[in-house]
């Protein structure tokens, strides 16, 4: 199956499968934004400096989902570390706020940021070590869909992440 929307173009020539396909279930969490709790001091200067910590409590338990399902992907031998250039297609299911209309078609235009969900999902694709670093993706398409009302939606949240590789390129 293609993620290709039928308009979209790209000026390169991918992998017409993807190199990669995992689907992970749990709720995808923003990485980026920070709280401070408290101070500490640099151990390169002395000088104080903030203490941060991730705002978000869902980072960590979704990074790690993913760096399973990743994973196993890995060890399954069901795909090898990806080397050159890669298109990421990540599409997030979120839970549908329960006061959204049931009877029509909702769109999730609302937090979390869509760029702080593909932040904290190629953190764990690095730390599952699927590719060198998150650097390598020159191309994205990612989306954020409620279940059902999609044709890419889980039944429930979570994601389906699809990478693709350039045929011949290494760097």
């Amino acid at each position: 199956m293609t993620t290709l929307a039928p308009n979209h173009t790209t000026a390169y020539n991918w992998a017409p499968e993807p190199a990669l396909t995992v689907t992970v279930y749990g709720l995808a969490g923003p990485q980026g934004s920070k709280t401070p709790v408290g101070w500490g001091r640099s151990r390169r200067t002395g000088k104080a400096i903030p203490l941060m910590r991730e705002s978000s409590k869902k980072v960590k338990p979704w990074r790690e989902a993913v760096t399973d399902a990743i994973t196993t992907a890995l060890l399954r031998g069901d795909a090898h570390p990806l080397a050159g250039p890669v298109r990421a297609d990540v599409t997030f299911t979120m839970p549908k706020p329960v006061n959204a209309p049931k009877r029509r078609r909702t769109y999730p235009a609302v937090s979390p940021d869509l760029d702080k969900l593909e932040r904290s999902t190629y953190d764990a694709i690095t730390a599952a070590k699927a590719w060198e670093d998150d650097g390598r993706v020159i191309e994205s398409h990612s989306r954020k869909v409620y279940p059902g009302e999609h044709p890419e939606a889980l039944p429930a949240p979570g994601a389906i992440i699809r990478l693709y590789t350039l045929p011949g390129a290494t760097r």
